[in-house]
């Protein structure tokens, strides 16, 4: 099983209680990041922007960590993100089948990367959720509902039960269509 790069996190904060309001408004984001400090610091980017509070005035109540609640289990997962472009700002939906909420996310990031060329300090998750079969929308993800579907193996080659039966010669070429 790989490692996942990304894992998604809970970070509930608020700004610092003053004269004028002892009990300022709670604010609470799901973030994705490698770790909890990154996670954050995130937290603090995206809260001085949209309700200018800032680190320095403000204060973290709680980080928590969110794991799956059945990691085994294939799910249909849509994703929701803006990016930054070298053109200007773009609003985008993507699907992905996983086991996992942070493995489709790691997902993202990687095709994110990969075909449009979008790093990950450029993409802001806007909203995630788990899609069921009948209203997912790309076909990439609609080809695996097929309960009947099949995955032959086409060249199957036939190996030798023990290492000593094992030869890095042989006299024929060996029948892969077995």
């Amino acid at each position: 099983m790989v490692a996942l790069k990304y894992h998604q996190y809970q970070v509930v904060g608020r700004a610092l209680p003053k004269d004028a309001e002892d009990t300022p408004k709670i604010y609470r984001m799901k973030l994705w990041h490698t770790n909890e400090v990154r996670a954050k610091s995130k937290f603090w980017y995206f809260l001085k922007k949209l309700k200018k509070v800032k680190k320095s005035n403000g204060q973290m109540l709680a980080i928590n960590e969110i794991f799956e609640k059945k990691p085994t289990v294939v799910e249909n997962y849509g994703i929701w993100l803006r990016y930054q472009s070298r053109t200007g700002y773009h609003n985008m939906y993507k699907e992905y089948r996983d086991t996992t909420l942070n493995g489709a996310v790691d997902q993202m990031y990687t095709e994110m990367a990969s075909r449009h060329r979008v790093r990950f300090p450029c993409i802001q998750i806007i909203k995630t959720a788990t899609i069921p079969a009948k209203l997912c929308k790309r076909e990439c993800t609609k080809q695996f509902h097929n309960s009947k579907i099949k995955f032959p193996l086409i060249t199957r080659k036939v190996r030798p039960p023990t290492r000593k039966l094992k030869t890095t010669y042989k006299a024929s070429r060996p029948n892969l269509f077995v």
